[in-house]
């Protein structure tokens, strides 16, 4: 049960914080949110470390791969996935996103001998699938322009360094270092260098002093950064990186349901037969009895 509750947690949260995100979008620039989002996280797992007494002395070695971590992780990847929102709709980002499965399945088995399953393959495969035909009417209005395609580049190698993230944290708990100081070091690590891309930038560190933009980069920090994030990385050392990363496929069709409330989103016969796909690949990528371990 202890996977299923990590799992789920991880959906949900992630599937619900597009509506943080919202609040955060307006006058701060994009990266300046994001350094205070993993900024404020890094802080409060530090601060959570030390009232509990848990370990934060590490070896330098310890240290470059969770400065890793944090590089491919908790700042560029993000950093590359707004720019490329810039010219691509959130749609093709999703679908773009959901070939971390296929990707981790690659590095798994290149860093980390990991054996690559057939139903794993297949699962993906169907999930994919599922998610092109949910956004099939904006990658139908996808133009493939210059902007475009620089768009799909960068929004490519944003995915690989995640990958490369889930297989540095994979890496991390098979060496013993704890998911939640890997975490706070990881954190603080990709926010110190956003911060340092900002600042040779030019980018202005305003904040906005209100309770949608407060309560919104509260929500991101702590949930959205330190639950999901513990319950993602905790779920790829139990079961892999390959089987957790299908939860980032799920979560664009959690976001879309949630809409169906908040924002009147209304499910087509596509969109319902998507579903049905990423639901089945779901079922048939990932291992019961791994899943069901405590």
């Amino acid at each position: 049960m202890k996977n299923i509750s990590l799992y789920i947690i991880t959906v949900i949260v992630w599937g619900s914080t597009w509506l943080a995100i919202k609040y955060q979008l307006g006058s701060v620039d994009p990266m300046v949110s994001v350094i205070y989002r993993f900024g404020l996280a890094a802080a409060l797992l530090m601060f959570f470390c030390y009232v509990r007494g848990m370990n934060l002395k590490f070896s330098l070695k310890d240290h470059l791969f969770m400065a890793l971590l944090g590089i491919f992780l908790f700042s560029v990847n993000y950093w590359l996935v707004y720019m490329a929102e810039l010219y691509l709709t959130s749609g093709l980002v999703a679908v773009l996103f959901s070939s971390i499965v296929f990707m981790n399945i690659a590095n798994g088995s290149i860093f980390l001998g990991t054996a690559v399953e057939k139903n794993m393959l297949a699962g993906a495969a169907i999930g994919i699938i599922g998610i092109i035909i949910i956004f099939m009417p904006e990658i139908e209005a996808f133009d493939l322009t210059d902007k475009g395609v620089f768009g799909i580049i960068i929004g490519f190698i944003s995915v690989l360094l995640a990958s490369f993230g889930n297989i540095t944290s994979a890496r991390n708990t098979k060496n013993n270092i704890p998911v939640i100081q890997a975490n706070a070091f990881g954190m603080g690590y990709g926010a110190v260098l956003l911060a340092l891309i900002a600042v040779s930038s030019g980018k202005e560190f305003s904040f906005v002093v209100s309770i949608p933009y407060i309560s919104s980069l509260f929500y991101l920090s702590f949930f959205g950064s330190i639950i999901a994030f513990g319950s993602y990385l905790t779920l790829i050392g139990s079961i892999g990186a390959d089987k957790a990363s299908y939860a980032i496929m799920v979560v664009p069709v959690v976001a879309l349901i949630l809409s169906s409330f908040f924002e009147g989103y209304s499910w087509n016969i596509s969109a319902v037969i998507g579903l049905s796909l990423v639901v089945g690949g779901n079922f048939l990528a990932l291992n019961k009895k791994k899943m069901s371990s405590v």
